[in-house]
């Protein structure tokens, strides 16, 4: 991986940058869209009906203020480590230690969960082939992306991006059409919900428990600080981030008001897009077909972007100590070779738990990858008053994102199917803390040992 300044996360100076704001926004788009979206969606609209559109919306509020407050701390202090470094200034060492491990665990559970997502909507067309082969595939074509390094990354995340889009866009204009009378379709057949007990079919319990999965949608946001320091005119991050995040909220919206709205929620499920499942009944015969090969697109190119993530986060981690060394180790490759053992290690365990429990496995790891992704948003929002003067409204929104993101975790609580995902996300924290507390014994040992007068 080319990794564009030293890692010890200091300032890109050297004017290396080469991405205009808008070539970000594209690549934040591309990064973002995935199968959380396009799947996940899904699974949200199931639990509460047509009131999804609000947890899209609150998690798209959240992410804004995020990135904001990401974006003044890039601003003042350019860092190729982007969150994690800044974690580890206002807190110290093991501050960015966990936070570093959390994000790197979270994408691979991102990983393990598009490979899943990718392999069950390949069986539309190959229903005989199992998971874990099709997950395997999947896996290597993932891995030769990371190996043709960032240029080559940029240039794949925007071409997926605008593919990405088109997907959606075609889907919103089908839609629009059908509603119009054609295609079979009529007014009628949209279902604006009348009362509060339909719009809320579920009641507030079931907009609680599916606000991870508005949440999860945006994940990726994070990315964009890891690529920031590419950037021609540092001062343009937070208008880059705002655009991306305000197309991506308006996209969202408008589609999953059209989805939910023309089929009942109570048919929607994890093993389908919801987009495909609402115009299922329509003269639309090659609609699934071609959506299906967007949303695939989605997938793998998000996908990609965590592989890509994870591993140059594993490099930078290494060279700050906050790894072993050896993961930082070069070699003739773009990316370093242990690093990149590593991430196919933890996709080769993806696909044998895929063939394991392939039943629920998606949404267990989505709810999983979602909540360790937002607790890095936390983090974030608690760095930003350390390292940056904060106005009064700073600290409103700020305080507003962490109430939210504290909804979203506690809703998972509350629906048995997302319980498991919080436990699995509770287990890697536990043991996150554990390191810190032994590399802490092990440091005051050493300090002990000392001979006198050192």
């Amino acid at each position: 991986m080319e990794i564009p300044a030293r890692a010890g996360g200091k300032s890109e100076k050297s004017g290396g940058g080469k991405l205009k704001w808008w070539q970000l926004s594209l690549i934040g788009v591309g990064c973002t869209i995935g199968t959380g979206y396009f799947l996940g969606s899904g699974i949200g609209i199931s639990k509460t009906g047509p009131s999804i559109v609000i947890s899209f919306i609150l998690a798209g509020i959240t992410a804004m203020i995020v990135s904001e407050q990401l974006g003044k701390m890039f601003i003042q202090d350019p860092q190729k480590g982007s969150f994690r470094s800044y974690t580890k200034k206002a807190f110290g060492r093991w501050a960015g230690f966990s936070s570093g491990w959390v994000y790197w665990f979270s994408e691979m559970l991102i990983s393990g969960s598009q490979l899943t997502a990718l392999s069950i909507l390949t069986r539309f067309w190959f229903p005989n082939i199992p998971i874990w082969i099709l997950a395997s595939i999947y896996a290597t074509l993932g891995i030769i992306v990371v190996l043709i390094g960032t240029k080559g990354f940029e240039r794949t995340e925007n071409l997926f991006a605008v593919m990405k889009v088109a997907a959606i866009f075609m889907f919103i204009i089908l839609a629009i059409l059908v509603l119009f009378g054609f295609f079979g379709g009529n007014r009628d057949d949209f279902d604006i919900p009348n009362t509060a007990n339909e719009f809320f079919a579920e009641g507030m319990i079931g907009l609680w428990s599916s606000l991870i999965f508005g949440f999860y949608a945006f994940g990726g946001i994070e990315i964009m600080g890891i690529l920031s320091v590419r950037l021609q005119q540092k001062t343009e991050v937070i208008k880059s981030t705002t655009v991306m995040l305000i197309i991506l909220t308006s996209i969202y919206i408008i589609s999953i008001i059209l989805a939910s709205g023309l089929v009942a929620y109570d048919e929607f499920n994890a093993e389908e897009s919801p987009f495909v499942i609402s115009l299922a009944e329509y003269n639309l015969a090659f609609f699934p077909y071609v959506f299906n090969a967007g949303v695939i697109i989605a997938g793998f190119s998000t996908m990609a972007a965590s592989l890509f993530a994870v591993t140059s986060m594993l490099v930078t981690m290494s060279e700050e100590g906050d790894a072993p060394k050896v993961f930082s180790k070069k070699s003739k490759l773009k990316v370093p070779p242990f690093a990149l053992a590593l991430t196919i290690s933890v996709l080769v365990i993806s696909i044998v738990v895929s063939r394991i429990v392939p039943d629920r496995v998606y949404e267990y790891i989505t709810t999983a990858a979602g909540l360790m992704l937002i607790y890095n948003w936390f983090f974030i929002l608690i760095s930003f008053p350390k390292l940056i003067k904060a106005t009064k409204f700073d600290h409103v929104k700020r305080f507003l994102a962490m109430l939210l993101i504290l909804l979203a975790v506690s809703g998972t609580l509350v629906d048995k199917a997302n319980r498991m995902g919080f436990f699995v996300s509770v287990i890697f924290i536990v043991l996150v803390i554990v390191v810190i507390l032994f590399m802490r014994k092990g440091k005051k040992k050493n300090k002990n040992e000392l001979p006198r007068g050192i």
